[in-house]
């Protein structure tokens, strides 16, 4: 399989005929924690199933999988005699003739323009089903290539709009940074200000009350931790769509890794734009999350 990032939604069709057999697949594929491939084959054709279901587990990795065969016998235009309803029909002529002096012989093209006495020449089911097993499963693997096309084309549309995202939280990134860097200077004024209260409230506060307190305010103000975290996850994700193949898993729970990081940033902020930054890019992050279920 090429090293292209591919989708889980896709759809192909491919049609063929032989041995006096037309057929036509349609396979559909859409998101899937795994792979699961259902097939629906008409009464008779279910001895292919093995060998599909092995094709399609070594082209696809994730999705639910639907493969539909249609089959239709081509129309038999040869006729033949009932000889039931033809014994029967001479046997009444006969009869009748027999019964009436002087009546004409019954002729053979009378016999058989009665309705019933001729029919449709039925093809042996049995003889048009192998005859085009082979073919039927050539035209299967055609129509497996075309959803493996169709998925990485999707895939290259994903690509394209996952790397913007990231393009956006990378931005909203350096924003929360510059937004972060007036973070102690807003706590410490905080921190005086519950002092205060403090030393209102009990005058003869322990001064290891005092650092504590100070220590506490200052840890859930400093979000340097959170920032770089999210950097190194920006520069993960890169790497991960530029690897490409079967990422669907390991991208997925890398932006749970966003989502919580995103979180923390936001619990930590001191100011009201830190935290304006904090939920732009909570919303960028699940828009990554819903495209992200889409890949392989």
């Amino acid at each position: 399989m090429s090293n292209a990032l591919a989708s889980m939604t896709g759809f192909a069709r491919a049609e063929g005929s032989s041995a006096g057999v037309t057929w036509a697949w349609e396979l559909r594929s859409v998101n899937g924690r795994g792979l699961d491939l259902r097939f629906r084959l008409p009464p008779g054709w279910d001895s292919l199933e093995p060998a599909l279901r092995e094709a399609a587990g070594t082209a696809l990795k994730r999705g639910n999988v639907t493969a539909n065969l249609t089959v239709k016998r081509e129309t038999e235009t040869r006729l033949v005699a009932d000889p039931l309803a033809l014994e029967q029909a001479l046997a009444l002529a006969l009869d009748l003739h027999a019964r009436i002096p002087g009546s004409p012989v019954p002729r053979a093209e009378a016999l058989l323009g009665l309705p019933g006495v001729l029919r449709p020449a039925q093809a042996d089911e049995t003889v048009d089903r192998s005859g085009a097993t082979a073919a039927t499963q050539a035209s299967f693997a055609q129509a497996l290539a075309a959803l493996v096309t169709a998925r990485q084309a999707e895939g290259t549309r994903l690509a394209a709009m996952l790397t913007g995202l990231l393009d956006e939280i990378a931005s909203l990134h350096r924003q929360a940074t510059a937004e972060a860097a007036d973070q102690p200077a807003a706590q410490r004024a905080k921190v005086m200000d519950n002092l205060q209260s403090l030393l209102r409230e009990a005058p003869s506060l322990p001064e290891e009350r005092i650092a504590q307190e100070v220590a506490l305010l200052a840890a859930r103000s400093d979000v340097r931790e959170e920032l770089d975290r999210l950097d190194s996850h920006i520069q993960a994700a890169h790497a991960l769509l530029g690897e490409a193949a079967n990422i669907g898993r390991r991208f997925d729970f890398l932006v749970q890794e966003f989502n919580r990081e995103a979180n923390t940033l936001c619990s930590k902020s001191a100011s009201v734009a830190l935290t304006a930054t904090g939920l732009k890019l909570k919303a960028t992050i699940e828009q990554m999350r819903e495209q992200v279920q889409n890949i392989e």
